[in-house]
Order: C-alpha cells, then sequence, then structure tokens
C-alpha cells in the first residue's frame, strides 16, 4: 500500500484549536463520564442481577489497564485533537488506508450518542416531576378503583386473557390487576402518553414525542455551552461537576454509614435464570452469555474517561498534562463506578433492581434519592442533581465526539467541512454535525426502551472496535515508532495486557451484543461499514488519492518512511483473530430458549 501525502490546503491555514487549558480543564470536561453509570446500571441489574457489582468493578479496573495504552500513545501527538481513535489511526495507516479511518469513525459512533441518551433520560426525569405517573396503589388510583368496581366482569374478555397469562390467580385477582392498570391510565397525565408522529422502523421505534421536544431543548443548550471553545466549556462543568460528583459521592457513602445496605443482597453470587426474572440461576452458558452481556454494556461506561485526552492540542502542556488528565479522571471513575452500584444494589436488593422504572432508567434518579433518606423536596432536589449529572456527560460528550470529527477532517480521514473553528476555538461544523445526527438518534431513543438500549448496543459494539484498533495501536506504536520521544511510556506490561484485554472485550462483544437486540452485531457491521464510501468520497474525490501534508508531522515522518512496515504480517494476522473470537463467542454463548 502506498501513502502519498501532499500539501491540499490549497495555501489557507485554517484556524485551529487553542491551547488554554491544563489538565485540571480535561479533568473537569470529562467529569460527565461517572455519571454515564445513570444511562445503564437499570439495564445491568435486570441482565445480571446480583452479579450487578462486580460487572461495573471488573470492568472499571479492565478500564483503568487500557488507559495506560492510550495515554502513551496520546503523547505521541502532542498538536492533535479528537482522542485515542486519532493516535490509534496514525499506527494502522501504514497497514492499510481503510482500517486508520475506521477506529476514528468508529470511536465518533460510539461516544456522540451520549447526547440522544442522555437527553432522553434527562427529559424523562423532568416529566416524572412534572406530570408523574400514578402508582397503582396511590390514593388517587385507589379512589378511581373503588368508583369503577364495576366495570369489569369475571366473563370479560380481558379477565380471561389475563388469567391464561397468570396461572394459578383467580378471576378476583384478575378484576384487581386490571382495574388498577385502567386507573393508572385514566390518572397519567396526557403529556406522558403524547406523541405527535410515531412510526417503526426495523427493529426500533422513533417518536416525536414529550421526550423527544424536551431532549432537543437540552441539546441545544448544551451547544449554546459548547460554542463558547473549551476554555467556556470547562469552566461551566467544573462548577457543575462538582454539584455532580458530590451527590453521587454521597448516594455511594451514605448508604453505607446508615446501615442501609443488605449484605445479603450480593450473595449468591450467581446470574440471573432469565434477564429480568427475579430468580437466580447457574453458572451455565445462559448465565454467562447473561453476565457478558453485562460486561459488554458496562464497557461503553467505565471505559469512557479516555475521553480526557480529546483535547491533547488544547493543552498548555501536552506533554505533562496529558497522562495527568486520564491517570486522575481514571482514578475518579474508579471510586464511583465501584461504589455507586455496591451501594445501589446494597439497599435496592434484586425485586428492587428489577423493577420496571430501575431498568428503563426513568427511575434511578428517584431511587438514589430514597437512598439518602431523602423525601419531598429533597428528593426533587436529588433529581435535579442528576439531571444536572445526565447534562454533564452530555456535555463531554458533544466536546470529545465533535473533536474526533474535526480531527479526523483535519488529518483526511473525514469530508473536509468538518475542520472548521470558530473565533472561541470551537470545531462548530462538526458539533452542528452532531447536533443534527442526534437529533434523530433522541426520536428512536425517546419511543421505548427497546428502542433505547438498541442504540446503546449497536454504539458500544462500535466502541469496542475503536477499542481493539487502539489497544493494539499500542505494540504497534512500539515497533514502527519506537525511536520517537514518548513523554509517558506505559510498562510493557501493562500494554501486553491492554492488548489482551482488546480480545477480551472482543468476546464480550460477539458474546453479549446480541443479549440487548438481536440485530445489534449486525446492525453495528452496517454502520462501522458506512466509513468506506464516506472517506472515499474526502480521500478519492476531495483529497485526489493524496493525505494532508501535516498528517504525520506530529512523527516527523516522510512518505518514503511510511513505507516501512516493520509490523509485517503481524497486524493482518491480529485484525483476523480479532474477528474469529467475535464470530467464536457470537456462536457458543446462548440464551436458553
Amino acid at each position: 500500500m502506498t501513502v502519498e501525502v501532499a500539501d491540499i490546503s490549497g495555501g489557507q491555514v485554517p484556524k485551529e484549536l487553542v491551547r488554554s487549558i491544563d489538565w485540571r480543564g480535561a479533568f473537569w470536561v470529562a467529569s460527565g463520564v461517572p455519571a454515564l453509570v445513570l444511562f445503564s446500571i437499570g439495564g445491568i441489574a435486570g441482565m445480571t442481577g446480583k452479579v450487578a457489582f462486580v460487572v461495573w468493578a471488573a470492568s472499571m479496573v479492565m478500564g483503568f489497564v487500557q488507559s495506560f495504552t492510550y495515554a502513551e500513545i496520546a503523547g505521541l501527538f502532542p498538536n492533535k485533537s479528537g482522542g485515542a481513535s486519532i493516535y490509534g489511526a496514525a499506527a494502522w495507516v501504514r497497514y492499510s488506508k481503510i482500517i486508520a479511518p475506521l477506529s476514528v469513525w468508529c470511536n465518533w459512533l460510539a461516544w456522540t450518542p451520549v447526547l440522544s441518551l442522555g437527553c432522553s433520560i434527562a427529559a424523562a426525569y423532568i416529566l416524572n416531576a412534572i406530570g408523574p405517573i400514578p402508582a397503582a396503589d396511590s390514593p388517587q388510583v385507589l379512589a378511581w378503583v373503588q368508583a369503577h368496581a364495576g366495570s369489569i366482569t369475571a366473563d370479560s374478555p380481558r379477565v380471561a386473557e389475563w388469567l391464561a397469562a397468570n396461572s394459578g390467580k383467580t378471576a378476583t385477582d384478575a378484576i384487581s390487576a386490571l382495574l388498577a392498570l385502567d386507573g393508572v391510565s385514566a390518572l397519567t397525565p396526557t403529556i406522558r402518553t403524547w406523541t405527535l408522529f410515531s412510526q417503526s422502523l426495523g427493529p426500533v421505534t422513533f417518536s416525536l414525542n414529550a421526550v423527544f421536544f424536551i431532549g432537543a431543548v437540552l441539546m441545544l443548550i448544551t451547544f449554546a455551552i459548547q460554542h463558547r471553545g473549551i476554555l467556556g466549556t470547562a469552566n461551566v462543568q467544573k462548577y457543575i461537576g462538582l454539584l455532580v460528583i458530590v451527590p453521587m459521592l454521597i448516594v455511594g457513602v451514605v448508604p453505607i454509614l446508615t446501615g442501609q445496605i443488605d449484605w445479603s443482597n450480593y450473595s449468591p453470587l450467581a446470574p440471573l435464570k432469565a434477564a429480568a426474572l427475579p430468580e437466580t440461576g447457574p453458572w451455565d452458558i445462559n448465565g454467562w452469555t447473561l453476565v457478558l452481556g453485562g460486561m459488554f454494556i458496562a464497557a461503553w461506561s467505565t471505559y469512557a474517561f479516555e475521553t480526557a485526552i480529546c483535547y491533547t492540542s488544547e493543552f498548555k502542556d501536552p506533554k505533562t498534562d496529558t497522562f495527568k488528565a486520564i491517570f486522575y479522571s481514571g482514578l475518579l471513575c474508579l471510586l464511583l463506578y465501584t461504589l455507586v452500584p455496591f451501594t445501589f444494589q446494597g439497599v435496592l436488593g434484586l425485586d428492587g433492581m428489577l423493577a420496571g422504572p430501575i431498568v428503563d432508567g426513568s427511575g434511578v434518579a428517584d431511587a438514589m434519592a430514597k437512598m439518602v433518606g431523602g423525601s419531598g423536596f429533597l428528593v426533587n432536589i436529588m433529581v435535579m442533581l442528576m439531571i444536572l449529572a445526565l447534562m454533564l456527560s452530555i456535555m463531554t460528550a458533544m466536546a470529545g465526539s465533535s473533536r474526533t470529527l474535526y480531527q479526523g477532517s483535519v488529518d483526511g480521514w473525514l469530508p473536509r467541512y468538518l475542520d472548521h473553528v470558530n473565533d472561541h476555538g470551537a470545531p462548530t461544523h462538526a458539533m452542528w454535525t452532531d447536533l443534527v445526527f442526534n437529533l434523530g438518534l433522541l426520536a428512536i431513543a425517546a419511543a421505548d426502551a427497546t428502542s433505547f438500549f438498541f442504540i446503546l448496543a449497536v454504539s458500544n459494539c462500535c466502541y469496542i472496535i475503536f477499542n481493539f484498533l487502539n489497544l493494539n495501536s499500542g505494540w504497534l506504536h512500539r515497533i514502527d515508532n519506537g525511536h520517537i520521544t514518548r513523554p509517558f511510556k506505559a510498562p510493557t506490561l501493562l500494554l501486553a495486557l491492554g492488548t489482551f484485554l482488546s480480545f477480551v472485550n472482543a468476546m464480550f462483544m460477539g458474546a453479549g451484543a446480541k443479549v440487548w437486540n438481536p440485530m445489534a452485531l449486525t446492525s453495528a457491521a452496517v454502520a462501522a461499514a458506512l466509513i468506506i464510501p464516506v472517506f472515499i468520497f474526502r480521500h478519492y474525490v476531495q483529497d485526489r488519492g493524496q493525505f494532508p501534508q501535516h498528517m504525520l508531522d506530529d512523527l516527523n515522518l516522510t512518505a518514503n518512511s511510511m513505507q516501512v512496515r516493520k509490523a509485517g504480517i503481524l497486524p493482518y494476522l491480529v485484525l483476523l483473530a480479532g474477528v474469529c473470537v467475535v464470530l467464536i463467542a457470537n456462536w457458543f454463548f446462548q440464551l436458553a430458549g
């Protein structure tokens, strides 16, 4: 493969990102990552049961180990933004033009849905506050049931249908249950069921409902904050971060200090018999498949603090700031991702974790508020803080994903229009792309829990692809660019362990993606393959088969030296092995029935 490099800028020097922050600024921008626990803590509990707290802790430890590889390769590129995918792509470009942009593309597809998913959860929290759905045992529902007691009779077809689905119950039980459902439905505020338009689309549904419109407003607020550049973003997120991190620490610590933990909620340490079924099962293939599904989806949250190195070209001193940013962000996540799920499980127990509002995420904030003894006004305060936590994660995602698009454009992987930067140093064209794309995803995420977790699963498949390529780029850079000075050099043992974990993550994807949606793995393959026409357009149409001259300036390499491939056939064998791991895991691990 020949890598041609040319000056294709047309004599114009585009505006660049501004060096205005140190590692503390990146830490605060990345402080939204712990809030990602709110996205899937209910879903993982519903999938893995009492093993959930172990899943979170193990996943976080894996993410922390992997971060050392990312920190090393980031130090090679002090003038690049966009995160680990950009730095990893430079290792793969010698061996394949298409594999390099695949890393960038999959990283963006992994990060950008945080905007839509986060906005949909935050909107659900807001709806719960302004138009709560009454509980079946609430006074108003009980009064409604009493007033309509004769509306359902024992010979009703609905009673017969209910009895068929609930063996061992009586007609009286059926009437009581159905009346309660009717009462809840009748007293549910109209805004909770209103939709402007709804339609099925393949494996998902999209809906322009109240969640969509509230989420869109939240997304626009995030855009407005990001528009001020990274320094303004970091300053805003520092204060929001404090308002979020402290309550999450309170949620993690207070129940332990007040004796609310029920230690029986952690044993027996066994998987569920089936997803969302409050009954433990054996450690058989079905049980392992559920647990690996939990490990798969947890990775999307626990590994995400690597976004702290998305801002290398905006660091005042990238040689020291890069490692500090990812290391201290990792320590924060290690604490919160271990503590919060542990306490969450210890207080709620298996039945509590499998409750509908917990599994779909809409009741997580309320549950966390009650865990610290909140009621009434205090619950509202905690819910507001959880909304801020989600906003923090959304801002983190827009900051990181837009810079991935920006640097991918600057380096010749993605269309040229994405390299525009405004007067504040913000990559606004990339941000607008994020915004428009996520409005479409928001319409899907707002529809129902199935659609929400479909997006999450597809997004995480792309994240695992990026993770695999970038963990292996660590040793590739060591082989091909071993002469380049590294501000931080990871211990060889950790670099090797990161390479091993890349295959472990591939196993998680092969085994666990289908647990969340049977079409997730196939859909992710299609989404990842979309980089092919995008890259062909940029590289062969816009740039006529040549890369920008500045693409590898940070490595002081020439086009001729790029032809030297010291790793030989090894990278191709690694790629083949990765695909085999995914396919074998997908074949071997199956759910019962």
